[in-house]
Parts: structure tokens; sequence; C-alpha cells
């Protein structure tokens, strides 16, 4: 299962609260991706489906469907503000990255 950080939990609480949607989550989606694995995504949803997993994390809650949680086991969502960088950032875990020396990458 994926874990987030209390910064990422905060932040989108902040962001949510921000856009008039208290109470509303993210949600983990991962798409078919092309030579290095699946690629994940973030979006915000009012509720959870049958079919989801939630975490709840400082007053956040994480939606993510179960074809996704079996591909998320040890990944971190985490909130990076630097220098011009600022977003959220899913990362470790088993799934291979171009940066780790995935060689059909183009």
């Amino acid at each position: 299962m994926v874990t987030i950080t209390d910064k990422a939990a905060d932040k989108a609480v902040e962001i949510l609260a921000a856009e008039g949607k208290d109470g509303w989550g993210l949600r983990i989606y991962s798409a078919e991706g092309g030579c290095c694995g699946p690629s994940y995504g973030l979006d915000i949803d009012e509720q959870p489906t049958a079919d989801d997993e939630v975490i709840e994390k400082n007053g956040l809650r994480v939606f993510v469907d179960k074809n996704t949680v079996s591909v998320l086991g040890g990944m971190q969502l985490d909130y990076v503000a630097d220098g011009e960088k600022e977003g959220f950032v899913l990362s470790g875990g088993d799934a291979p990255s171009c940066s780790s020396g995935c060689s059909s990458c183009g």
C-alpha cells in the first residue's frame, strides 16, 4: 500500500479547502505505461467507489482502486516545494523506472 507523508496530506487538505472542496479526497490511479511499466496520476474526487481502498491521513482521504493498489506497494506520496519545482510526488516501491536502467526507453 502507498504511504502518505504529513506534508502531502496537509497540503492536499489546504488545497481542497481553498477550492471549496472540504471533505473531498485525492484519487491515485495508474494507467498502462510504456517501456517502464505503469504511469501514475492524481485527481480529486468527492467520494470513493465500491472498489476503492481508502487511506486516511491528517484529515485527508486518499482513494485507490483495487487494481492500482496492487502496483503501489512500498510507494510514498509526498509534497515537494524546491525552487521552481512544486507538487505532489509519488516515488519508491518496486515499479521499474527509466532512470533505474530500463534499457528499452527511447
